[in-house]
């Protein structure tokens, strides 16, 4: 028996074929979603630091009052519930409108495909269409009620996974992240056409380990060369929503999982204008 006819009214005395019944049965999953926003932050090439970069935003969002969600679509690298120290023990929960997304310590809700993996550090081996399919069920089957916010964090690049959230979610905004090398910046460029060809909006350019601060001297330090998302922004006429630094502390919190504990005045002005642009 089909998936269908578990949940049709007719199945005990229905003895036509499952695959050629033409009855449309009703589901409930993400009946009672109400999603205000959905923001993607997209980078061009990874180790920008763009999770991290979610886990802030979210977070910022989060202290501000908003209710907030954070849709994990780097399938074959999740790193938010890390970041989080959510690790799941109990098991998924579920509803009949969908899976309930487990919550971090201030209540931000949060999907991934490590919380369907046995160990955290099993990998994930699957092809395009598998990866973009588990992100369309993550948006569909979740059950997430009311959000201000839902912040989906994409895999870097240009590949089937965000073409396909940009194709099937209701994307209010994109926010790109970058780093001051030159290379990083040669790709977000690829970043930016994307989403003008997918007439998506862009929110703004975030670059993120833009300097250091010496816990010395307190020297400004630029690590990864000049800043240039200032200028790349103005290049490619989109917005400039502010620098991040490279910071030990944060990469301390998110391996203890305490992302939320983080204190950023930057990121605190960037969800300010975030929540201008979106409200």
């Amino acid at each position: 028996m089909s998936e269908k006819c578990n949940t049709c009214p007719s199945a005990s005395g229905c003895s036509i074929d499952p695959n050629e019944c033409g009855v449309k049965v009703e589901t409930l999953l993400g009946a009672l979603n109400k999603i205000r926003n959905v923001v993607v932050v997209m980078s061009g090439k990874g180790g920008v630091g763009k999770s991290s970069v979610t886990a802030l935003l979210a977070s910022e969002l989060s202290k501000a009052g908003k209710k907030v969600g954070i849709l994990d679509a780097d399938i074959t690298g999740p790193s938010q519930p890390k970041a989080f120290g959510i690790k799941n023990e109990r098991g998924l929960q579920a509803t009949d409108y969908g899976i309930l997304p487990p919550q971090s310590q201030t209540g931000i809700k949060i999907i991934s495909i490590n919380f369907f993996l046995p160990h955290e550090d099993d990998p994930v081996i699957w092809r395009g269409p598998m990866l973009a399919g588990a992100v369309k069920q993550f948006w569909e089957e979740t059950d997430w009620r009311d959000l201000d916010y839902l912040v989906v964090d994409l895999p870097p690049g240009t590949g089937d996974v965000p073409l396909t959230v940009m194709q099937t979610l209701p994307v209010n905004g994109i926010v790109i992240v970058s780093s001051p090398q030159d290379l990083a910046f040669m790709v977000v460029r690829k970043t930016i056409k994307m989403a003008q060809k997918m007439n998506t909006p862009i929110l703004g350019l975030i670059e993120n380990m833009s300097y250091a601060i010496c816990p010395h001297c307190s020297e400004k330090l630029q690590m990864f060369g000049d800043p240039q998302g200032k200028r790349v922004s103005s290049e490619t006429n989109i917005d400039y929503l502010g620098e991040l630094p490279w910071d030990a502390k944060l990469n301390a919190l998110i391996d203890q999982g305490l992302v939320e504990n983080y204190d950023s005045e930057n990121m605190k002005t960037i969800a300010a204008q975030l929540m201008i642009k979106l409200p």
